[in-house]
């Protein structure tokens, strides 16, 4: 349901430039070839490649001027930055996702489940597709309410970015964000007690009382 955010560029050059929804624009591979980068750079917006050309220019100069200096470790404060900046989009990410999923997985098995018998781990597949469906379209909003928090880019140095210590901080808060999303998300299973489940029980003996000889 976040883009790898762009590390290297201080808060003070940092632009707001939404790259779309982040499923869509997230490359699936990385992009380590022409060819994959070419496919991404041809799936934005113009006025998105506009923007990435811009930072991507602000990114090499910076690293062109530091190519002489001794590269610093990040701090303890970058790396707690790091950490929630990555954080908080995928909070949003892992919450609509799973509030999503059982929602419309409680509803189909409750209707279309019980008429084809279905069973409750298809009924769950099929709320995981309109989960994954609706984060398509719902994506691009997160990342967009996420970038009014005020959370700019991480105040790094090309070098910096490009550390182990900075890619696995990025990595430890997108994980932290969607687990704390995912628990979130399960507010549904307070609304969900056993009158549902009795209902389940009450239609699907309905067919068997009719079909009785009387």
């Amino acid at each position: 349901m976040a883009s790898e955010p762009f590390l290297g560029i201080p808060k003070q050059s940092h632009q707001t430039c939404q790259m779309g929804t982040h499923r869509r624009k997230e490359p699936i591979e990385p992009l380590n070839s022409p060819q994959r980068a070419k496919d991404f750079i041809y799936s934005l917006h113009p006025k998105e490649r506009t923007c990435l050309l811009q930072e991507l220019q602000t990114f090499e100069s910076i690293a062109i001027a530091q190519e002489t200096v001794e590269p610093s470790l990040p701090t303890s404060a970058q790396i707690r930055y790091v950490v929630l900046h990555n954080a908080i989009p995928f909070i949003g990410f892992g919450f609509l996702d799973n509030a999503i999923m059982i929602a419309a997985g409680t509803q189909i098995e409750m209707s279309i489940g019980i008429t084809f018998g279905i069973s409750t781990m298809a009924a769950a597949a099929l709320g995981n597709l309109v989960s994954d469906l609706a984060g398509l379209g719902l994506a691009g909003y997160v990342e967009a309410l996420a970038s009014r928090l005020g959370m700019h880019g991480p105040d790094l140095t090309p070098k910096q970015a490009d550390m182990w210590q900075t890619r696995v901080s990025s990595h430890l808060g997108k994980g932290i964000g969607v687990t704390i999303g995912c628990i979130l998300g399960m507010f549904p299973l307070f609304f969900l007690g056993d009158d549902e489940e009795e209902e389940k029980k009450k239609q699907a003996a309905q067919p068997t009382a009719s079909s009785s000889p009387s």
